[in-house]
């Protein structure tokens, strides 16, 4: 058990994971998780770590955040600390914890030893885990009756992201695909002008975001993802205040939420999973993505700016633009989706294909 435990505590994301290997994951990682609601009182820190009674906990980089947020420690002086010197790290959290001993705070760990702190967050924290989320969403999928596949998933210490596909639901795209080509198998869109509908769902446990469930329309040529944001359900993860103590979740809670997520589910598929809205959104999205790019260096440089992405994002941008070989703001479009599909890390690949379309409406416009 020591051994699982031990190897539980280390980072272990997941990207593109099938069905399988997700709940797997979760599976292991369910049975470690503890939950503790404590005043700023019973909370200390000993050298870099957060100590509860007697469990020790190592923060990773989103419990860290959350400590910075809600003791109004500027983040890059708190990782300083921990890191250069972590006699002022104790010192420092200690003394605004002690500032407020009555205010009390969620904190979600995998036991170990020391065991690893998630996430540092309110006591109103709604808690909505994965595994409850992926099995009450796949319950709504089987009552929508609709037949879906899963593309893939990623699992990393802020977020599950499933990516899910309709088999039953495909339109002709001629105008967005005209001119495209795939940047990883050549294959050209005027030879499969298709899409498919589908949506992402996403949900974070430790305060990085709501659940949601976010239509996409999937590129068959390519199976770049076009996520549509502003059409997004989702759940914000705020509830009643927690009681005190490590956290035993009732009956009657888990299956109210999971009812939630059930229903909201089974509205999406019907609404997301539909000719006609894939057919009005194609609509939508065809009166920006044929506009011409004549300086596609200058756009995407501009694009980038807007949007803040990093030079290496910018770079593999520019070159999936080129290797599509439409010199359109759609082919801006694509252009970001291949490129999150390229990056390793899971979180930064949800958030840069959640900007295509924005980026998409720049280039556009610029």
């Amino acid at each position: 058990m020591a051994h699982e435990i031990a190897q539980l505590t280390m980072p272990s994301p997941q990207r593109n994971a099938s069905p399988t290997e997700l709940v797997q994951a979760l599976e292991h990682e369910q049975r470690f998780k503890v939950d503790t609601v404590a005043t700023g009182g019973a909370i200390s820190a000993q050298n870099g770590n957060i100590v509860v009674g007697d469990r020790v906990y190592r923060p990773n980089a989103v419990a860290d955040e959350g400590i910075a947020s809600k003791l109004n420690i500027p983040l890059a002086y708190l990782r300083r600390m921990r890191s250069d010197a972590p006699d002022l790290y104790d010192l420092n959290v200690r003394g605004w914890l002690e500032r407020e001993p009555e205010r009390r705070f969620l904190l979600r760990a995998f036991q170990g030893a020391p065991g690893t702190l998630r996430a540092f967050l309110s006591d109103s924290y709604k808690v909505i885990d994965h595994l409850d989320v992926l099995t009450a969403a796949l319950a709504g999928v089987d009552e929508a009756d609709h037949p879906i596949k899963i593309l893939g998933a990623d699992l990393t210490d802020r977020r599950m992201v499933v990516r899910v596909e309709s088999n039953a639901v495909k339109v002709m795209a001629r105008e967005l695909l005209k001119g495209y080509r795939s940047p990883f198998t050549g294959e050209r869109g005027d030879d499969l002008p298709l899409v498919s509908a589908g949506f992402v769902l996403a949900n974070s446990e430790v305060g990085s975001g709501r659940y949601t469930i976010t239509p996409q329309i999937v590129v068959q040529v390519c199976t770049n993802g076009l996520t549509i944001t502003k059409d997004a359900l989702g759940k914000t993860h705020l509830g009643a205040k927690l009681d005190e103590g490590v956290i035993r979740y009732s009956e009657e809670t888990q299956a109210r939420n999971l009812s939630l997520i059930t229903s909201q589910t089974r509205d999406a598929v019907r609404t997301f999973m539909d000719h006609a809205y894939v057919e009005r959104k194609l609509t939508e999205i065809e009166r920006e993505a044929g506009r011409e790019i004549e300086k596609p260096s200058e756009t995407i440089e501009y694009v980038s700016k807007r949007l803040r992405f990093s030079d290496s994002v910018r770079e593999s941008i520019l070159k999936h633009f080129i290797a599509g070989g439409q010199a359109t703001a759609g082919g801006v479009m694509q252009a970001v989706t291949a490129a999150a599909q390229t990056l390793s890390d899971g979180d930064a690949a949800y958030e840069l294909q959640g900007q295509a379309l924005t980026a998409m409406s720049l280039a556009a416009a610029a």
